[in-house]
């Protein structure tokens, strides 16, 4: 049969608009580079030095930085649509990338931050949001987002980003990878956007922990030398207690690796507030003028509000020119903090910075020179994309107030990934006094293979503990399936029960349960049991006719139609569901 030639043009123009729709959508999908950079460029290092001389220390490596650090010829955009509108390109490089790249690794472009490098969430409405490579549901984190991102995508070996209450340390916990907090004022600030000049330190993330201490030991300008191991660990439960994940999950993991490292005597356990209570006295006057000293709040919580009107008020104080000249469209909530922050009056300002300088004694006297203090990174998973959640106070609360130990200190800290939970990744930090980054670099070289390895074990060993209850589980109902055949309804019910003892989460376990429960005429049980099992399982038809038979014999005759009719909404043609229905509506529908 001869074919239209119509119908063939037809065909064709159908067959390459399919093509051009899919690689649009393709392309769209996997967005470049995961979304990650907004400028690409080369920096290329400097000659190798002739033997006998040591090659440069970063030599074969690759990296990116923020768009907070000027690179000679472009413009560094803040996040910002306007910013990058109104300012001329940079005429210098910035001396932390000079420095990496005369160590001899490449630059290879500038990656995205959060409008005005403000948020710790990673997205960017102007230029994108980029995409977490672990989960691409979540967001990635930030300020440093595209940073993160680039190191978690294997598009670069180190990444530069500027921690202030976070931007660091987020994006390598939500992203999961390792990202490194230097000390305050450790690393030159020259070239780089300011956000916060009190709290701003620039920072670095990594994959692997040798690299990261490469790259610590050039901008740290320190020689390689024999490694300082910690004489303490300790574990500031009251922060575990902020975790929206199972404690175990993370302080377990950190306890067995610390055991099999250093022993078991140098693991310690502290309160954080009750220490801080005692060592920064200006916190109780900050709460008194918050709360008039009626409502009990921890330091940790307090330290995020703090923390918080520094990062607004010195923001403010940096871009107020800007802004008001401007008048950029910003993102609503960084828009009223910026008119919240100008009711601060000056007393207030100046009692946070004297917490920030009682934090700083406070937190170098717990951990002296060879202490480390082990905090979760942030109290949530990483949220979704859109979501809500971020701004809820208890999500800033808990988080801001963990971020604030080193963001107020001024001490190192360092995000070091443990696996995953619910398929989001975790993390948790660790802290050394101000000062002590090469010790913190150390002690993470030494800790990180175990830590993974510990993680690992540790949901093994909770998925073989689960594996085992679940056969089980379904062994006893099997036995009571066998015994509910045989009529011995009470028997079938202990099996049912040693089933659901074993895994609560199973629809169908209830659902039998409850039939034993009818054929026993405990029709009050029988109809909790099919709720239970509805409530797991929407779809379970034995569990609505179940529940409409028990509801019928306690007189719940409306109940019971609607049971029966919802099952036949699932199976149409189940005959059972039609008649109990037809049945109860001919004798008590009257009304219905």
């Amino acid at each position: 049969m001869a074919s239209n030639p119509a119908n063939l043009w037809v065909l064709l123009g159908l067959g390459l608009a399919g093509i051009f729709l899919f690689t649009k959508k393709f392309k769209k999908v996997l967005r470049e580079d995961f979304g990650a950079f907004i400028h690409k460029l080369q920096l290329l290092p400097p000659p190798q030095p002739a033997p006998p001389k040591a090659p440069h220390p970063l030599t074969g490596l690759t990296f990116a930085v923020s768009d907070l650090f000027d690179i000679e010829g472009y413009v560094t955009g803040f996040g910002h649509p306007d910013w990058a509108k109104t300012h001329e390109a940079a005429s210098r490089t910035s001396v932390v990338v000079s420095t990496l790249v005369e160590g001899g690794a490449t630059c290879v472009g500038k990656t995205v931050i959060d409008e005005l490098a403000y948020s710790i969430t990673g997205e960017n409405k102007h230029y994108g949001t980029p995409t977490n490579p672990v989960e691409p549901a979540r967001v990635p984190g930030g300020s440093s987002s595209g940073a993160a991102v680039a190191v978690a995508a294997n598009l670069v070996d180190f990444s530069l980003g500027v921690d202030t209450v976070g931007g660091v340390r987020v994006p390598a916990g939500f992203c999961g990878i390792i990202g490194f907090r230097p000390s305050y004022g450790a690393i030159s600030k020259i070239g780089v956007l300011p956000v916060s000049v009190s709290l701003d330190t620039v920072g670095w993330f990594a994959k692997d922990p040798n690299i990261l201490r490469r790259v610590g030991h050039v901008l740290l300008q320190s020689a390689f030398g024999g490694q300082r191991s910690p004489r303490q660990i300790i574990m500031a439960d009251d922060c575990f207690q902020l975790l929206k994940i199972p404690v175990d999950r993370i302080a377990q993991v950190v306890v067995k690796s610390t055991e099999k490292h250093f022993g078991r005597q140098l693991l310690k356990h502290e309160i954080l507030d009750v220490y801080l209570n005692s060592k920064v006295p200006s916190l109780k006057e900050f709460h008194n003028k918050k709360t008039n000293g009626e409502v009990k709040t921890s330091s940790i919580r307090l330290l995020a509000n703090v923390m918080q009107l520094l990062h607004r008020y010195e923001f403010r104080s940096n871009h107020e020119e800007w802004i008001n000249t401007v008048k950029p469209i910003l993102e609503p909530n960084l828009s009223a903090q910026m008119n919240e922050i100008m009711e601060l009056s000056d007393a207030e300002i100046e009692l946070c910075k004297s917490i920030r300088e009682e934090m700083r004694s406070a937190i170098n006297s717990l951990l002296k020179d060879d202490g480390i203090l082990v905090v979760p990174t942030t109290a949530y998973l990483p949220p979704k994309l859109g979501g809500k959640e971020i701004l809820s106070e208890e999500y800033q609360s808990s988080s801001f107030g963990l971020l604030s130990i080193a963001s107020l200190s001024g001490c190192c800290q360092v995000t070091v990934p443990l696996g995953y939970y619910n398929k989001c990744p975790v993390s948790v930090s660790l802290i050394a006094r101000h000062g002590s980054d090469r010790f913190l670099l150390d002690t993470v070289q030494t800790m990180y293979k175990t830590l993974q390895e510990q993680a690992e074990t540790y949901v093994n060993s909770k998925s073989s503990n689960k594996d085992s209850r679940e056969n089980s589980a379904e062994m006893a109902k099997e036995k009571g399936n066998q015994a509910f055949k045989e009529q011995q309804w009470q028997k079938a019910i202990s099996y049912y029960n040693e089933a659901i003892k074993l895994n609560d989460k199973n629809a169908t376990y209830y659902s039998n349960r409850a039939a034993a429960y009818l054929e026993l005429g405990s029709f009050q049980h029988a109809e909790a049991d099919c709720s239970n099992a509805i409530n797991l399982d929407k779809k379970n038809v034995k569990a609505y006719l179940r529940r409409g038979t028990a509801r019928e014999m306690l007189g719940y005759y409306k109940d019971a139609i609607e049971d029966f009719k919802y099952a036949l909404v699932l199976e149409p043609t189940n005959k059972r569901a039609s008649l109990s229905a037809e049945r109860l509506q001919k004798v008590f529908a009257a009304g219905y």
